[in-house]
């Protein structure tokens, strides 16, 4: 059975204030870091909640799962694919997704730029960058960071708005931060060299939210701490 509103709408609370703790820690305005409440495996009531609740939009893990809720929910709702896109689903991920926070190769970025232009739009997107160097998650190597960023900026109907990590799996909680603090130096690295804003960092979920604000985090993605485990 799924939860009830009241103890989402407790949930969001508890983690805007832990949020607001971990900010106010590293000295930065709580404004700055938006909390994406992510709806994988839960039923379409998760991202009702989400927007009854205030949320601008809600994160999914698999295309078709986003299209098949998106029609049951607030039309106002902003979708990102947080998950691994393939190739073959990319423009169904268009149609559906605000924002693609999970591309990691030159390849994709040419199939979404041209699914973008086919469909008349120009398509926010994150590059994802394994920057805990964990052969368990996707990602391009930071070493190919800059020439991936540079494909995707050489391309009309594209908009890279920053970019995304995942922290290996790991029982010190050392790693996860030293996998976020990497992806802000690299970003850094790729704001010198380019000029461009890259203002997004997605990094950190439910266990290692402190460590991703402190390390300069801007979107946090949370799904078992609202929603409960899947």
């Amino acid at each position: 059975m799924f939860i009830e509103y009241d103890i989402f709408s407790q949930r969001a609370d508890a983690l805007r204030a832990r949020i607001a703790s971990a900010c106010a820690t590293a000295g930065r305005n709580p404004a700055e870091v938006t909390l994406l409440p992510v709806t994988k495996t839960h039923p379409a009531a998760a991202a009702d909640y989400a927007a009854r609740y205030g949320f601008a939009a809600v994160g999914e893990n698999r295309v078709q799962e986003a299209a098949e809720k998106r029609p049951l929910a607030p039309a106002t709702l902003r979708w990102e694919l947080i998950g691994h896109l393939q190739s073959n689903k990319a423009r169904l991920a268009v149609t559906h997704f605000a924002r693609i926070q999970s591309v990691d190769s030159e390849k994709l970025l040419l199939v979404l730029d041209r699914a973008a232009g086919e469909l008349g739009k120009k398509l926010p997107v994150l590059l994802q960058i394994n920057a805990g160097n964990d052969p368990a998650k996707f990602g391009v190597d930071p070493a190919d960071a800059p020439r991936l960023l540079e494909s995707a900026l050489a391309l009309p109907h594209l908009q890279v708005d920053g970019l995304m990590t995942i922290a290996p799996l790991s029982d010190d909680p050392t790693v996860a931060r030293r996998t976020f603090a990497n992806l802000r130096t690299i970003r850094d690295q790729l704001v010198t060299h380019t000029g461009a804003t890259l203002r997004e960092l997605s990094m950190g979920m439910t266990g290692d939210l402190e460590a991703a604000v402190l390390e300069g985090s801007t979107l946090v993605r949370i799904g078992t701490a609202l929603y409960g485990p899947r």
